[in-house]
């Protein structure tokens, strides 16, 4: 029996699988509500480290309770929210809040490192600008919070917080440091250069594991306290991404994952080293990169997604809890493609990397009162989400990718059929549809790092597909006319560059 532990912005999610019986027993999610994310200034966005591990006891202790027998999990696999900053002291006492993911405050910091390294060498070396990821989130403690920062022992990823707090050990992987736009894809090293345009000590970077099957023991102690088998071991870890194309069996160049949850992601793995100097799209290794056999993975990330509907389902209330989402799936299939004229541009989640980092807000446009109603709203919002994760697919096929089809869970937006349909015709490729999720492929994950499978075509042997969908000729020359329409009205909000 192995565990998938899936450490979000929102919750953490674990799964019990069986490889076995190829089976997912079991899994629990908590909180039930929301992770708390502190806003002290304005684009700020922290955590504190000690919710995500009470929120992984708590999820042990259910599991427990609905009578697993957790003596017996053989190893865990952990998947994670990426780019968040975790700075501990020699004692492995966390110094600060953790920085994560959506905190815009390095922004300036991550503009003078590329300044000084200079185009050529973020897109050859980094194959990426610093941005606003990890390392240019580290310089910025650096230089405002000096104090702190010179009683850091090491940096991690909130990965690499929930792997120490099990086996006592500061870790953290090649693919992590990718995502923290610390390594060099050239040298296939640390990037010292980015590390002096930050001067920043390298001994500040943990030891490194192969992100599957380091097999690292949980430590005694925490074993007993945790109830688990002192011979427990982790053996996978990954950002969530990454783990998300894992999950999907996304591991071969040319294969392709998308996501639609609170940001939408299209994720695409390659063997080359793949760069856009605009940074409209960023490349880190994937999780089975060797040094064999180079896999990189391609990130398309919109911000607006999932949130402009969970925001829509606020909006429209209908009761205390809102209007629920197959309620709202069911009108919007009510209306025509199209939405008769009425579009959204769903960009209301901060800067939206595939236009270059610009604020866009979020817009309605055409609304017709005699004939918009609350189903072309929510239509509309459906498409614009489309339309969005299209206009960052367009991107990489500029950069030469060719996708042909595309993997999802069944999860999020991707339940709704109206969705599927509209995905599937604008971006013109095959969906194939599968039930699995991030806590499942942590899992799995877990049972090929610890050697149950010989190999990652053998762990997705018994992987489900519930559905595939291929694009019908006659929408998908329909969506490509109002996808068009759509890109015409984008430009009156923002300099398409």
């Amino acid at each position: 029996m192995y565990l998938g532990i899936d450490l979000g912005s929102s919750s953490l999610k674990l799964s019990l699988f069986d490889p076995q019986s190829e089976t997912y027993i079991a899994s629990v999610t908590y909180p039930e509500t929301e992770l708390a994310i502190s806003t002290p200034f304005e684009g700020w966005a922290e955590q504190d480290p000690e919710m995500w591990w009470h929120n992984f006891m708590a999820g042990l202790r259910s599991l427990k309770e609905k009578g697993f027998k957790l003596t017996n999990l053989k190893s865990i696999g952990i998947s994670y929210q990426m780019h968040g900053l975790v700075l501990v002291d020699k004692d492995k006492q966390v110094l600060r809040p953790s920085i994560i993911w959506c905190d815009s405050r390095a922004v300036a910091k991550g503009e003078e490192a590329f300044n000084a390294l200079g185009t050529h060498y973020c897109s050859t070396h980094l194959l990426n600008t610093p941005g606003n990821f990890t390392a240019s989130k580290l310089a910025w403690v650096k230089e405002f919070e000096p104090e702190i920062y010179s009683r850091i022992h090491k940096i991690m990823l909130p990965g690499d917080y929930l792997a120490m707090r099990l086996t006592g050990k500061i870790t953290t992987t090649n693919t992590g440091l990718s995502e923290g736009i610390f390594w060099d894809f050239s040298n296939k090293s640390v990037s010292n250069p980015l590390l002096k345009a930050f001067d920043i000590e390298e001994d500040l970077i943990p030891e490194q594991v192969n992100a599957i099957g380091a097999k690292i023991k949980i430590q005694p102690k925490m074993a007993e306290m945790l109830g688990l088998s002192p011979q427990l071991t982790l053996s996978y870890r990954c950002g969530d991404q990454p783990n998300n194309a894992f999950s999907l069996d996304v591991l071969e160049p040319g294969e392709v994952a998308a996501t639609a949850g609170t940001s939408g992601v299209i994720y695409a793995v390659t063997d080359t080293n793949i760069s856009d100097e605009k940074s409209r799209i960023n490349t880190f290794l994937h999780v089975n990169d060797t040094d064999t056999q180079p896999r990189n993975g391609v990130l398309i990330c919109v911000n607006g997604t999932g949130i402009l509907y969970s925001w829509l389902k606020r909006l429209l209330t209908k009761g205390p809890c809102g209007m629920e989402y197959e309620e709202m799936n069911s009108l919007a299939s009510k209306v025509e493609p199209g939405s008769e004229g009425l579009m959204c541009m769903p960009f209301g989640n901060g800067a939206e990397r595939i236009f270059q980092n610009q604020i866009i807000g979020s817009h309605f446009s055409n609304i017709n009162l005699n004939v918009h109603t609350t189903s072309h709203i929510i239509r509309s919002g459906l498409e614009g989400i489309v339309y969005a994760m299209n206009a960052g697919l367009e991107v990489f096929k500029e950069l030469g990718g060719q996708p042909t089809s595309i993997r999802a869970g069944q999860a999020n937006l991707f339940l709704s059929p109206v969705f599927r349909e509209i995905f599937v015709n604008v971006t013109g490729t095959r969906l194939e549809i599968y039930n699995t999720d991030g806590a499942a492929g942590a899992a799995r994950g877990a049972a090929l790092g610890d050697g149950f499978y010989q190999s990652t075509r053998e762990a997705f042997d018994s992987l489900e597909q519930t559905e595939c969908l291929e694009p019908d000729p006659a929408l998908q020359e329909y969506y490509q006319s109002s996808y068009l329409e759509w890109i015409q009205t984008l430009n009156k909000f923002v300099e398409i560059k």
